[in-house]
């Protein structure tokens, strides 16, 4: 019984680590045991139980000559096969000695992106067809799908945009935030599929979202906004100067922070989760089966923790964002009163 246990174990555990290419194949002797930065990397494929999907090619670049030129291919392979690149160093170079101008390739995390804000636009249009018809409205929602809907919504509102922006200007931000929140969430979930590429874990994705949120609390700022950052109230003229450049680096930093916070968080567990699934192979090609066998055991129970935990930590990066983006917005569009600045800091603080 014991024995058949384990090689279940070890049956599921080749499936998900050979599905999600954390490990390297067996005829490549010069390749590590363990391979974290191809598990992690975004490529040129989409890959799901075993089987890969080459994606196509879509670049501008510039030949020799400084002309520009662009190209639609069906993979890698026929963009090299054209005779217009040669693959350097695992990318695609123009053969005449150009420069890839503009890279619009579909990609691996670009496709789970699609899945992650696909499943939400899904979500919510069933949602509202039910709402339109008045189930959630004149009678209670009807599913768990309604339901979870539903509570998730009235959260962003009451407790994210509400609690952090101006209670007139606040109901016109829910639909952002929500789709925030909802949209990283889903990401991050698919992430957990062994075989899947976490989009969030590609700072290209959190990048963009944190550009929105930067793009939109720009233009929410009202004449106070903008009046403390290019002319502090209550300093000295001399400090007036230095605090215009002290506030300009602040409206990039708060969307950087953004963006790396949510990378960060995402991409570590990814890491950890593939490190603690070497463990076995490591050992076992180190020490032989019997070490691999018996480091298995714990491997599989850390490797569970991690996955509940990374569950976990994908709803709250996902509510991290969204409240950071809210307050943010919040204190671009509120009108700020001078003698209560100090106060409102030491609010936010809490």
């Amino acid at each position: 019984m014991i024995q058949t246990l384990r090689r279940l174990v070890l049956l599921l555990l080749f499936i998900a680590t050979n599905t999600s290419q954390v490990f390297s194949a067996d005829d490549a002797k010069d390749e590590p045991v363990i391979d974290v930065v191809g598990t992690l990397a975004d490529h040129d494929y989409f890959k799901a139980f075993g089987m890969k999907l080459y994606l196509p090619r879509i670049l501008f670049w510039s030949d020799a000559s400084g002309a520009s030129q662009f190209g639609v291919y069906a993979s890698t392979k026929s963009a090299i096969k054209s005779g217009d690149f040669v693959d350097q160093d695992h990318a695609l170079v123009p053969a005449d000695g150009g420069v890839v101008t503009f890279d619009m390739s579909i990609t691996s995390h670009l496709i789970y992106f699609w899945f992650g804000m696909g499943s939400v636009v899904l979500l919510t249009i069933v949602a509202s067809r039910r709402y339109r018809k008045g189930v959630g409205v004149y009678v209670a929602p009807k599913g768990p799908w309604q339901n979870i809907f539903e509570i998730l919504f009235v959260f962003i509102r009451d407790e994210v945009a509400r609690a952090n922006i101006d209670k007139h200007k606040a109901d016109r931000y829910v639909p952002y935030l929500f789709t925030v929140f909802m949209g990283i969430a889903s990401m991050n979930l698919f992430g957990l599929l062994p075989w899947a590429a976490t989009a969030t874990a590609d700072l290209t994705v959190t990048g963009t979202l944190a550009l929105f949120t930067f793009f939109i609390t720009q233009f929410s700022g009202t004449k106070d906004y903008w009046g403390h950052i290019f002319w502090f109230p209550g300093v000295p003229t001399g400090v007036k100067f230095l605090m215009i450049f002290v506030e300009v680096i602040g409206l990039f930093t708060k969307p950087f922070a953004l963006a790396i916070r949510l990378f960060a968080n995402m991409l570590s567990g990814k890491i950890m989760i593939i490190v603690v699934l070497g463990l076995i192979f490591i050992f076992a090609e180190a020490f032989g089966a019997v070490a691999g066998y018996g480091v298995s055991v714990i491997s599989v129970a850390l490797t569970a923790t991690l996955y509940a935990l990374k569950a976990f930590v994908a709803l709250l990066q996902a509510y991290i964002f969204s409240l950071l983006s809210a307050v943010f917005i919040g204190m671009a569009a509120e009108s700020h009163h001078h003698e209560g600045d100090e106060d409102h800091a030491m609010e936010l603080s809490h």
